[in-house]
């Protein structure tokens, strides 16, 4: 009850406060305290005020470390791939690896306790973007803090696994795009319009790393 509580308030948060409460007075950590308190509110569960902040703020802290994440299938593999190619390629066209998400500001320490930050060479959080995905404005931002010079649209890929913030968008931006999804492009297409036949998918990160070195 709680998980599916939480989820329906989450989704409610974020139609009424997107990109956790960065247009509104509550920031994302009094975003984050809402959706907690209201979770255990719809679930039945009475605590005190006082007992409700500690455990949002627990759950901010604890949402920032390694606990309740996983890395996909094949993420490991596929990250030492393209580094090992940015090195072979040192003195040649050079390609830069970056992080898009429509995340708060714990972005940073996140992949840095999933010891993954080291593979990328920026990283971008929606909050202090001030644009989700599917918003063109933070491709462009991600264009930007790549560093590349003269550096076009369509020379950019971005892998992602949801069918409208992460294909949908970097389309509209002008991008390549490779999701990574179980439901193959037919299906995909039916349910959220034509735009997902200009996308590459593939069932896993691994799969993608196949089609790299092929």
């Amino acid at each position: 009850e709680l998980a599916k509580n939480f989820i329906h308030k989450w989704h409610e948060m974020h139609e009424t406060h997107p990109n956790f409460g960065r247009y509104s007075d509550l920031g994302w950590q009094g975003w984050w305290r809402e959706v907690v308190s209201d979770t255990f509110h719809r679930s039945g569960v009475k605590l005190s005020g006082n007992h409700l902040d500690r455990l949002s703020n627990q759950f901010i802290e604890v949402y920032k470390t390694s606990t309740f994440w996983q890395y996909c299938y094949g993420t490991s593999e596929l990250l030492e791939y393209m580094k090992t190619q940015q090195k072979t390629m040192e003195g040649k066209e050079p390609f830069v690896l970056g992080i898009i998400a429509n995340f708060d500001p714990r972005l940073d320490d996140l992949l840095k306790n999933l010891k993954i930050n080291h593979y990328f060479n920026f990283i971008l959080n929606s909050y202090e973007c001030n644009a989700e995905k599917p918003k063109t404005e933070i491709f462009n931002t991600a264009m930007e803090s790549s560093k590349l010079k003269n550096l076009n649209p369509d020379e950019c890929l971005h892998i992602g696994d949801g069918p409208v913030t992460d294909c949908v968008g970097s389309r509209r931006a002008g991008w390549h795009s490779a999701l990574i999804h179980e439901k193959d492009q037919a299906s995909l297409t039916k349910e959220f319009g034509k735009e997902l036949a200009e996308c590459h998918i593939f069932s896993s990160l691994f799969d993608l790393q196949r089609r790299f070195a092929s």
